[in-house]
């Protein structure tokens, strides 16, 4: 016998909606057997500024890298970070 879903209520906001999918099981609402995978290609993720000191050496070296690749050196740290954290 199949579980009863029950309705999933109207959301004045944002924040109430969080609220309510921290302090509810989603699968009392929803038949995830029947969830279907989906493709949002224009979705960009959320970034964060941050502060990250460097001795000079160092930060010369990581430019002269980027600039032997033709990326900006902000984007290769990022590519490092990703890499290693993979490797692990």
């Amino acid at each position: 016998m199949k579980k009863r879903l029950k309705a999933i209520p109207h959301f004045a906001s944002e924040e109430e909606e969080k609220r309510f999918w921290e302090q509810n099981d989603s699968s009392d609402y929803l038949d995830w057997d029947k969830a279907r995978q989906v493709v949002m290609p224009n979705l960009k993720p959320t970034t964060k500024t941050i502060s990250l000191r460097l001795p000079q050496h160092l930060l010369d070296s990581i430019k002269s890298a980027a600039h032997a690749r033709d990326v900006p050196y902000q984007s290769l740290i990022k590519v490092w970070l990703q890499e290693k954290l993979h490797d692990d």
